[in-house]
């Protein structure tokens, strides 16, 4: 998908994908990762979500990366927090006392600016992304977090000849296809609705890579 894509939706404030409350499934599985509090949690194609904010209330260091500049001006203004931006190689750069935000491309993240992460925390990502790109999306992550990382990760189904995507349909096969080459994939809830007048199927997974 091309970065004006990205772009035009928070230009034009259809951010149907950005929630106003904590995530119901990161407050009742986060526990089951066994953390100690402290731990640095990578928030993928993060938006202005208070999930980070929550990440860092329970002691975790939060990186969040997002190619939206407006996304994270939103989210540092209604949040009332202040950051000046330092330019980096790949990145814009805000440093907050439990939280570092990134503006740029995902896909230019690198091993060295992930060195400390421990957890990957993906409500939002896996599923904004077309088949081919959450291809290399998984194997980006492979090939730039530490061994032994772990992921929360939130996905659903659908018929996608019924809804365009984004959020587009990743099935449980797919996830498993990606992800068990190299970890061991733990459903650990799933829950049906209605979108749009048509059947979805949320489901949550604990990854141990």
């Amino acid at each position: 998908m091309e970065a004006n894509f990205w772009h035009d939706m928070w230009a034009s404030g259809v951010v149907g994908f950005h929630q106003p409350d904590i995530n119901v499934y990161l407050k009742n599985h986060w526990s089951k990762l066994n953390l100690k509090g402290d731990e640095s949690v990578l928030v993928p194609l993060c938006g202005k979500s208070l999930d980070m904010i929550w990440l860092a209330q329970q002691g975790h260091s939060v990186l969040g990366i997002e190619l939206s500049q407006q996304a994270l001006d939103e989210f540092l203004a209604e949040n009332k927090l202040s950051a000046k931006p330092v330019q980096t190689e790949n990145h814009c750069s805000y440093q907050l006392p439990d939280m570092t935000l990134l503006c740029g491309d995902f896909f230019h993240l690198t091993a060295e600016q992930c060195a400390d992460v421990k957890v990957v925390y993906d409500r939002a990502a896996i599923v904004a992304l077309p088949e081919q790109m959450r291809q290399d999306y998984v194997q980006h992550l492979k090939a730039i977090l530490p061994k032994g990382t772990q992921y929360l990760l939130v996905a659903m189904e659908y018929d996608q000849s019924l809804m365009q995507g984004p959020p587009f349909s990743v099935s449980e096969k797919e996830i498993r296809a990606l992800f068990e080459p190299f970890a061991k994939v733990v459903k650990v809830e799933e829950f049906a609705f209605e979108r749009k007048g048509n059947a979805v199927l949320e489901k949550v997974y604990l990854i141990q890579s």
